[in-house]
């Protein structure tokens, strides 16, 4: 019980307050940890099977806003009860993991959890789930008006020839939309490189441009959340 609430009074920091106690029993019952980890570029989250009698084990990104958060969770929680059921028998995204994913979610498609804007996009979305919440640019353009990030920026809000940075500390200069993506120049190289317009990115003024712009790196940290 102890650990419950231990597990309550972290996971209410990350998503939304009505989801906390599910998720919560959901750790206990399926008998996994739960790893809060900084920003990784490559990936939100990621379900990884217990090996050598340790438990499953989950990692999800901290700098998602609550409502992004769950939806990973939950992703990741349904490659777990995949897993189960299947082991590595089926495909990760296959059809036995999008149902998986469907039973899961469903409990928390109201609106005591998510705003109306994203259970709209989200039911839709479910019909035929990805392998990433980013692959459907409706869903991830509607979770993306939810964060509070000062001073980001979707590429596509940008006007054209505005620069910006990236996360990187690279500078471009916005071009045209060529089909799905986004032809921009960098400044240093004035090489070209297409870009999905809901890239986050920071609108650069001249004055910061001509002194430049130090960033300090990041240093790495994690909370544990585990079964008992």
């Amino acid at each position: 019980m102890l650990q419950l609430e231990r597990n309550k009074s972290i996971l209410q920091k990350y998503i939304p307050l009505q989801a906390v106690h599910p998720i919560a029993e959901y750790i206990v019952y399926f008998d996994f940890k739960l790893k809060i980890k900084k920003e990784r570029v490559t990936k939100y989250g990621d379900y990884r099977p217990p090996v050598k009698q340790l438990n499953h084990q989950i990692t999800i990104n901290r700098d998602m806003n609550k409502y992004s958060f769950l939806i990973t969770l939950i992703h990741e929680i349904a490659h777990l009860t995949n897993w189960n059921k299947f082991k590595n028998n089926v495909k990760p995204h296959g059809k036995e993991w999008k149902q998986e994913f469907r039973i899961l979610m469903d409990p928390f498609l109201k609106p005591e959890i998510f705003p109306e804007d994203i259970i709209h996009a989200l039911s839709r979305y479910m019909q035929n789930p990805a392998a990433s919440s980013c692959s459907d640019q409706n869903l991830l353009r509607i979770l993306k008006k939810h964060d509070n990030k000062p001073g980001v920026f979707l590429l596509e809000q940008l006007e054209s020839n505005a620069v910006f940075r990236t996360e990187t500390n690279r500078f471009f200069i916005k071009g045209e939309k060529r089909r799905t993506r986004i032809l921009c120049k960098e400044l240093n190289t004035r090489q070209q490189y297409l870009f999905n317009p809901l890239a986050e990115v920071y609108l650069v003024s001249f004055v910061k441009l001509a002194h430049g712009h130090n960033r300090k790196g990041k240093q790495e940290e994690s909370e544990g959340i585990k079964a008992g």
